[in-house]
């Protein structure tokens, strides 16, 4: 009796798992760089608030490059992933506002980038709620938010703080949340290739 062949879809993640899976080592990235930013942050010597705001801006562009690249990289799907695209779109114009707003104050760049962070915040809580049917690694992502709005939210409420108190709390934000970032992008590539060994050995080809 001739059995019909099995059929294994390439990819058994959602769409919006699927882009992120594929695009993993974008997520990575983010990571590694928010934590350099963090740990420069507190190393330099003598970094004055608005320097190191600076700092956060030039870090914002190129999260949100990474981020828009894994938004609409390989694997991407329609509308699967625009809590991603919107993140990484606010982060490039917050980071384009801290090099071209003529003659802005530390406060206001201050009260700028806190209101991304909130925003960017949201968006991650809001793509950890699509994903968490999808997988089981979606707190961190969700934690990641979670983090990211307290932070917005005390950068607005708290915009005076001592500077030195600030540049504390905004490279341990860096450190922490987008160590999360890193922890996610890890996970999700061994997911990743834990299943690509899947549908090898039920198609009968080699991982």
């Amino acid at each position: 009796m001739r059995r019909n062949p099995v059929v294994v879809a390439p990819y058994p993640f959602s769409a919006t798992l699927r882009a992120i899976a594929e695009n993993w080592w974008l997520m990575l990235l983010r990571g590694i760089a928010a934590v350099a930013f963090g740990i420069l942050a507190l190393i330099w010597p003598g970094t004055t608030l608005l320097t190191l705001l600076v700092l956060f801006g030039a870090y914002a562009i190129v999260d949100g490059l990474l981020a828009l690249g894994a938004a609409f990289g390989r694997g991407r799907s329609s509308g699967s992933s625009w809590w991603l695209a919107i993140a990484g779109g606010l982060g490039i114009v917050a980071g384009l506002a801290t090099f071209l707003w003529p003659g802005v104050t530390a406060i206001l760049l201050l009260l700028f980038i806190g209101a991304w962070t909130l925003m960017r915040g949201l968006m991650e809580i809001a793509g950890a709620i699509q994903m968490r049917h999808e997988t089981e690694d979606a707190w961190l992502l969700a934690l990641d938010g979670v983090i990211s709005v307290i932070f917005g939210v005390s950068v607005l409420v708290f915009p005076g703080a001592g500077a030195l108190a600030l540049i504390w709390i905004i490279a341990a934000y860096a450190i922490v949340s987008e160590g999360l970032l890193i922890m996610l992008s890890l996970r999700v590539r061994l997911h990743r290739s834990g299943r690509d060994g899947e549908i090898s050995a039920a198609s009968g080809k080699p991982a």
